[in-house]
């Protein structure tokens, strides 16, 4: 029997091989088992991750990346397409990424641009978006998320499981929204490219469940 998934390492990279003829739910299960045993191996690298041998849907390749950071340390700045499977093409996804981001310190970090065509940011600290997150991209952070532009795409804060973590945004209007282990899923459509007026929002676990709120100076400084 044919693996779901062959894995070819980098010096700056992953790339997933999958088997078309698995289930995605073999994939996960593979993709799961293989990366806790080389957990070790690749220790807390950042890494570009590319896939390919099958088309995934961006819900795909959120849980692929998520069952990635859930059995290894290893931190996806970004999915890269199939151009070219070269450590040259790793370095360069990884250097564009670099050049957004400021230096780091013990709170947190900086991301200056705006999220686009697919671009997936995860970080084991608190992250600012300074611009937009479209959707079809995602920010998963450990911790705490603000965006100061139009969240349009997906969050995930608490990414730990630890509870207290938000996600605030100049404009509120995300495809998917998760808290620790608590879901929030807009009912409206996402607005991005449309320039209503601007309503910060935050959302926190209340009552075991996401809510949104006005964002406020002492709503803020609660948390």
């Amino acid at each position: 029997m044919k693996d779901a998934v062959l894995i070819k390492s980098y010096q700056n990279g992953i790339s997933l091989l999958l088997n078309p003829e698995s289930s995605f739910e073999e994939i996960v299960e593979e993709v799961s088992s293989k990366f806790a045993e080389s957990k070790g191996f690749f220790g807390n690298a950042k890494m570009a991750l590319s896939i390919d041998g099958r088309k995934l849907n961006d819900a795909e390749q959120l849980k692929l990346v998520d069952a990635i950071r859930s059995h290894s340390d290893i931190q996806i700045v970004c999915v890269v397409g199939k151009d070219e499977e070269t450590e040259q093409y790793f370095i360069k996804a990884l250097e564009q990424m670099d050049r957004h981001f400021s230096k780091d310190d013990e709170d947190g970090r900086f991301y200056k641009g705006t999220l686009k065509n697919n671009q997936m940011i995860e970080t084991g600290q608190s992250i600012v978006i300074l611009g937009d997150v479209y959707p079809g991209c995602a920010v998963i952070s450990a911790h705490d998320i603000i965006v100061l532009g139009g969240l349009y795409g997906e969050a995930y804060a608490g990414a730990n499981g630890e509870d207290g973590h938000y996600v605030a945004a100049l404009e509120m209007s995300p495809e998917k929204l998760k808290i620790g282990d608590f879901k929030y899923k807009s009912s409206k459509p996402a607005r991005w490219g449309i320039k209503p007026k601007i309503q910060p929002q935050i959302a926190y676990v209340r009552d075991d469940r996401v809510v949104l709120e006005s964002l406020t100076k002492e709503l803020l400084g609660a948390f």
